[in-house]
């Protein structure tokens, strides 16, 4: 936890100024990621990841392995922390970090696992019904469940779950606007909008077709509809749908840098760069169909490209 408070004071410092450098928990730089300084790097051959998530400092992939990897976004230097020393027979996906620890999802076997930043310990699993997205509230982890179509709210300090929220059908991706919580349903074609204190549902929004992906901009919630090859822009303070731009094919990840949407696309094996407004900054070409796990690390966009066993990071632009 230290990591997080000290990477929100001086973000803090940053934006308000020697004088006013007072440590505040702000939501809203948890929802977009903001809460680390810039790192410089470089791309790193690392094998065939599919999560990614980044802590301030490292990077933490998954492989669908029992193997989760701990990067420097620095210099590369990697660390390996195989959960089946501990728990056996587990293929993880997706993953977050808190703060603290990092949240695993694996589906195989219906939990999550919640390994410390510092060393890698493994800290427990907890029970989730074929987990699928993971993301982080600030105080809380939320799953999503494919095989119930359900959301689960864990306390982050130590697992407890606080609720189990019926969404649509087939949740996935996962996004934090600061106050709620943003659930794309992929065969009901909407996102569901979840009050983050309670769970209350406060709406449930139709985009386009399959919806996979989500991520805040600090004002507007975009989706990645891998079904129809476009991006649709929600106003996160009432669903408004505000536009819809057509990016590449299949596109499965998103990523926000803190003025740019970063879209990973299967089909066409590149990621498009969008302005929050809307406005194409370009197509960049990758060397093998990304996953969709996107993370940004204050300097470079990281894809996660499972075909060719190389995470590729993508500077920014």
């Amino acid at each position: 936890m230290k990591r997080f408070l000290l990477a929100l004071a001086l973000v803090t410092a940053a934006v308000a100024g020697p004088a006013q450098a007072q440590l505040k928990f702000n939501p809203n730089q948890v929802a977009i990621l903001r809460w680390y300084p810039a790192n410089q790097t470089a791309n790193i051959p690392v094998g065939a990841a599919f999560g990614v998530a980044f802590d301030g400092v490292d990077l933490w992939m998954t492989f669908g392995t029992s193997v989760v990897k701990k990067v420097r976004a620095s210099d590369g230097t990697s660390t390996d922390f195989d959960v089946c020393t501990v728990y056996c027979g587990v293929t993880l996906t997706e993953i977050a970090f808190d703060g603290a620890n990092v949240w695993v999802a694996d589906a195989g076997n219906s939990a999550v696992y919640k390994l410390r930043a510092s060393d890698g310990k493994v800290l427990g699993p907890f029970r989730a019904s074929t987990p699928a997205g993971v993301a982080f509230d600030g105080a809380n982890i939320w799953v999503t469940s494919a095989g119930d179509n359900t959301v689960t709210k864990f306390r982050a300090r130590d697992g407890k779950v606080l609720g189990t929220l019926a969404v649509g059908l087939q949740p996935a991706g996962m996004a934090f606007d600061g106050a709620n919580i943003w659930v794309t349903n992929t065969l009901s074609n909407n996102v569901t909008k979840l009050r983050a204190s309670d769970g209350k549902v406060l709406g449930t929004f139709p985009v386009f077709s399959a919806p996979v992906a989500a991520a805040f901009d600090g004002a507007n919630i975009w989706v990645a509809n891998v079904g129809s090859d476009n991006m649709t822009k929600l106003r996160a303070s009432d669903g408004t749908v505000l536009g819809i731009f057509v990016v590449g094919h299949e596109p499965v990840g998103l990523a926000f840098d803190g003025a740019n949407i970063w879209v990973a696309n299967k089909g066409s094996i590149n990621v498009t760069k969008l302005q929050a407004s809307g406005v194409n900054l370009g197509t960049f070409p990758l060397s093998a169909a990304p996953s969709g796990g996107m993370a940004f690390d204050g300097a470079n966009i990281w894809v996660a490209t499972p075909g060719n066993g190389i995470n590729l990071s993508i500077s920014k632009l």
